[in-house]
């Protein structure tokens, strides 16, 4: 698989300066084709590498025995969409049985064994139905990647709601961008664990939301931003805030499925009982970086964006934000009502 490489771009509301920190333009200005047009301005930028784990060794061993010098053929790997339903999970041997259905010019409807990644086994749960990328590879290995949800009900919930957006920014034109004082958009996406959740959920509780993906790299972006929103959650606790809500959107829902994401809050010790993780149809996270005032795009192998980060009230009304990594946890606790 190809190396994505990642370039970040660091902003802040407010005039230019001199600073390492990039400040190169006011992301409060409710034109998105002024932000897109933004991004010219950073091809200078100095690119790094994701170390991602797209590459995987031969399972069969083949390589182990091969003569010295000599390069062995890389496995044939096919890849289909495969659905069906999960009939139990060994997590220990990271294999999941699936009841699956037929795959057209492939395979008939059967039950299954499949090697799986530690995050996706954790949305692949005894008796849901499950849509994934089966990679089949020479010597009768199965592999399934990127598996989400295919209850029938949580899809079409998720589908009404990207309409809805889609909808909803089109309709708003150059003023999609929304201000603080204004509504958040309704949406709908997958949390971590594969549940649908509804912005309407959220209503009468304080939101703190930003945007991460889970590869970035560059330790002053998305790693530093997941930072603070941890720190964030472990003060309000401390200063008894009542009814917040964390949530946390990714840039690249297209690799970031429930189950990475799912990971990423795991190995960092993230208490999920009060911040989710989302991800879901591509339409549906553009339409809500635009809405949101948040650049992210792949240029080619380069996934270029912009951090934000917004307090919501309980009414569902943005009360305030921050743009770029330099905001401090205990400026948006002590926005928060007590």
């Amino acid at each position: 698989m190809r190396r994505r490489t990642h370039r970040g771009l660091s902003a802040s509301g407010g005039s230019r300066s001199t600073s390492s920190q990039l400040n190169c333009y006011d992301l409060r200005i409710p034109d998105w084709t002024r932000l897109r047009g933004a991004f010219r301005l950073f091809t200078g930028l100095a690119v790094l590498a994701i170390a991602t784990a797209c590459s995987r060794s031969d399972p069969t061993g083949a390589t182990a025995n091969a003569t010295p010098g000599a390069t062995a053929p890389a496995p044939k790997r096919e890849r289909y969409v495969l659905t069906g339903e999960v009939i139990s999970v060994d997590a220990a041997a990271k294999t999941v049985r699936v009841r699956h259905d037929e795959i057209k010019g492939y395979m008939p409807a059967m039950t299954m064994d499949f090697s799986v990644s530690d995050a996706d086994a954790a949305v692949a749960r005894a008796g849901r139905r499950i849509r994934a990328e089966m990679v089949a590879t020479t010597g009768d290995y199965y592999r399934l990647e990127k598996i989400w949800p295919d209850d029938k009900a949580a899809a079409d919930a998720v589908a009404a709601g990207a309409l809805q957006l889609r909808q909803d920014t089109h309709n708003r034109g150059k003023s999609a961008y929304r201000e603080i004082g204004e509504t958040v958009p309704d949406f709908a996406l997958y949390d971590q664990s594969g549940r649908v959740v509804q912005s309407a959920r959220f209503r009468g509780r304080q939101i703190m939301i930003n945007f991460i993906f889970t590869r970035c790299p560059v330790v002053t972006m998305c790693p530093a931003a997941t930072a603070k929103m941890i720190a964030v959650q472990k003060r309000a606790r401390a200063a008894a805030v009542p009814n917040l809500e964390l949530v946390s959107i990714t840039l690249d829902p297209a690799y970031d499925t429930p189950g990475v994401l799912k990971e990423y809050a795991d190995v960092r010790g993230i208490d999920t009982a009060n911040f989710s993780f989302l991800t879901g149809p591509e339409s549906a996270i553009k339409d809500l970086l635009t809405q949101f005032g948040v650049i992210a795009e792949f240029e080619g192998e380069l996934l270029k964006h912009t951090l934000t980060t917004l307090l919501v009230d309980e009414n569902g009304k943005i009360s305030h934000r921050a743009d770029g990594s330099a905001w401090e946890p205990k400026d948006f606790v002590v926005r928060m009502r007590r």
